[in-house]
Parts: C-alpha cells; sequence; structure tokens
C-alpha cells in the first residue's frame, strides 16, 4: 500500500480548499468540492474512449487501493473522490485526483 494512504484523516475545510487550489493550479482543472466528495467530470469523443479512460482509471485505483465512484456514460464519465472511512476527504482523495488527471497529460 502506498504509504500516502496509512494513518489518514477528514481534513479541514481550510485545508480542502489549500489542497484544491494545489490540485487545480493555473490550468483550472475541474475538481471541485460536491456534497462532500472531490468531483470532475471528464469528456470524450465517444464511448470506447470513455471506456479505455474508465479502465485506466480502475487500474490506478487497484493499485493505490483507493477506489472512486464513478458514473459512466457514452461520452462522459463523473469521478468522485471521498474517504469513507474516515468520513470526508482525505489527502488520499487529492493523491488519486492528481493521479486520474495524469492519465489524460500528453
Amino acid at each position: 500500500m502506498n504509504p500516502i494512504h496509512q494513518n489518514r484523516r477528514a481534513l479541514s475545510a481550510t485545508e480542502i480548499v489549500a489542497h484544491l487550489t494545489q490540485l487545480n493550479g493555473d490550468a483550472a482543472q475541474g475538481w471541485k468540492l460536491m456534497d462532500g466528495a472531490l468531483e470532475k467530470a471528464f469528456a470524450f469523443s465517444n464511448f470506447h474512449q470513455t471506456m479505455a479512460f474508465v479502465n485506466a482509471l480502475a487500474w490506478v485505483a487497484h493499485q493505490e487501493d483507493h477506489h472512486p465512484d464513478l458514473n459512466v456514460s457514452y461520452g462522459r464519465c463523473t469521478v468522485r473522490f471521498n474517504t469513507h472511512d474516515v468520513g470526508g476527504i482525505s489527502v488520499s482523495d487529492f493523491h488519486c485526483a492528481a493521479a486520474v488527471d495524469a492519465l489524460l497529460k500528453a
């Protein structure tokens, strides 16, 4: 297990804002705080591209042992991270959100 996922705790509101600002950076990559989770919608040209993304994301989630909630449709996938066992958002969620963004960087 990645050491980042050990001894995790729910982050405070101030910590979440700081991590969210760092995650989105100058590019405003689109992660938002929605109903107690980090959420981002990804758009694709077709179902094949959407499923390729979902499969790559599944591999990352398996490697990290930290799994998001997904809403998948023809050309869209909405990804939601929160840490159920701490009852909030943890550093693990930000780490995995960054890993998901990295899947689409060329």
